[in-house]
């Protein structure tokens, strides 16, 4: 069991909490996945792939020079992971390790469709509920984490 998953569990539920939208429009998207591009080219030098999905549609997708379809594949399984659990897919890695499992044990779930990486957050309409994703890949996973919880932070300011 590992005590600093446990102790991350609390925070990531409370962002889960406050990135919350009122609503969600392509223009949204798009703004948003611009957004997370300038703190990812201001923050990191490593390569990123953006996905942001609303109902099945997907609003956004932007691929920086040097990433590979190695990234949409980690893109695809961490947003999975999102729509059946209902949670970023970094607090589910979290939890599993809380508990001392791995997450393929714990929930019997393929680990080539589901991946408990950080990178992926629920895309969460206040009243609603979970209607979509928002994604990254290609930093470390928290890094993954903490750039997309930003970008909403700062996108939920200017609504």
């Amino acid at each position: 069991m590992s005590l600093e998953s446990k102790a991350l569990l609390p925070g990531l539920l409370e962002e889960e909490a406050k990135c919350q939208f009122t609503r969600f429009t392509s223009e949204d998207a798009l703004k948003l996945g611009l957004g997370i591009i300038d703190i990812a080219k201001t923050n990191f030098t490593r390569p990123i792939t953006i996905d942001i999905t609303l109902a099945g549609n997907q609003l956004f997708r932007y691929a920086m020079d040097g990433t590979s379809p190695d990234n949409s594949q980690w893109i695809q399984r961490k947003s999975n992971t999102v729509l059946r659990f209902r949670h970023s897919s970094f607090y589910m890695g979290q939890y599993c390790a809380s508990q001392g499992v791995s997450f393929g044990q714990k929930y019997y779930v393929s680990e080539t469709e589901y991946a408990c990486h950080g990178g992926s957050f629920p895309l969460i309409i206040k009243n609603v509920g979970v209607v979509g994703t928002i994604t990254v890949s290609g930093l470390a996973q928290q890094d993954d984490h903490n750039l997309v919880v930003k970008a909403i932070t700062e996108h939920i300011k200017t609504q």
